[in-house]
């Protein structure tokens, strides 16, 4: 049986060289700039621009990088709080509530409306 510190200290390094693999292809392949702020980077800096999954799962990485988009760090934790608050802000589709019943303001808006000459009873063209 191994250690909890070991398997830690393995799934790490598992995560590490997946990370390194498409964060290298994908630096490669697009500029080295924000996709969000558009900000520029190089040299020390150049740690600071990150690989963000379009759809979010980490696993999807295919060989022409269709699934990702160079973030600097800042934009990509914007961009991972958008995902998370979306689920918590969207609702399940739901029926609509059906009108109050204590209430109708608009109960006799149709009459009300109606041109008073018409409330003779005759039909009007």
């Amino acid at each position: 049986m191994s250690d909890p510190a070991d398997k830690l200290a393995r799934l790490r390094r598992e995560i590490e060289q997946r990370q390194k693999g498409y964060r290298e292809r994908a630096l490669r392949m697009f500029p080295h700039v924000c996709a969000s702020c558009g900000r520029e980077f190089s040299g020390k800096r150049l740690k600071e621009l990150t690989v963000h999954h379009k759809d979010h799962n980490h696993e999807n990485n295919p060989p022409d990088g269709s699934n990702w988009e160079l973030l600097c760090i800042y934009c990509h934790d914007h961009e991972h709080e958008k995902y998370k608050l979306s689920g918590y802000f969207q609702s399940e589709a739901r029926e609509p509530t059906p009108p109050s019943r204590i209430a109708d303001p608009f109960a006799q808006l149709d009459t009300l409306l109606k041109p008073k000459d018409m409330d003779d009873g005759k039909k009007h063209p």
